[in-house]
């Protein structure tokens, strides 16, 4: 008890049409983009295509690495009190098959935002990324598609 770990983290950011897709956690009630840590020996790419499957029901179908994010805005403690600092590596993805199912063991619910109407209780590690994502025009999809 009381030690701070350091963990590298594999996200998705799932979009498409000026739209988000972002699960509500069950752990902080916050809502967030998808991943999780990258196990011992695991291929960052395949860590974030497992979590990404395992919390949305998605496959995707191609990954962009989209950047790699860490330092103190990336500092969390859980509500279970574990203290961490994440090293977060981020893909995009916006050619993905399936039908979105929340995993029911860690996610209340999922929903598509417009980026411009974002929920205000996001977990506070995914800020960072997601605001540089919506900031970032090169991802905005053309008009009517």
């Amino acid at each position: 008890m009381g030690q701070i770990h350091q963990i590298v983290g594999a996200s998705v950011i799932i979009y498409k049409d000026k739209q988000v897709l972002l699960q509500q956690r069950k752990d902080n009630k916050c809502w967030a983009y998808h991943g999780g840590h990258v196990e011992i020996g695991e291929i960052v790419e395949e860590a974030a295509k497992r979590e990404l499957f395992e919390e949305t029901g998605l496959t995707a179908n191609s990954l962009e690495l989209f950047g790699v994010f860490s330092g103190s805005k990336l500092h969390h403690i859980y509500p279970d009190g574990n203290e961490v600092y994440i090293i977060d590596v981020v893909f995009l993805c916006n050619d993905f098959s399936g039908a979105p199912v929340f995993q029911v063991d860690e996610c209340l619910g999922l929903q598509w935002f417009e980026y411009d109407s974002l929920p205000e209780n996001l977990s506070p590690p995914i800020i960072p990324a997601l605001k540089k994502f919506i900031e970032d025009s090169d991802y905005q999809s053309p008009a009517g598609g």
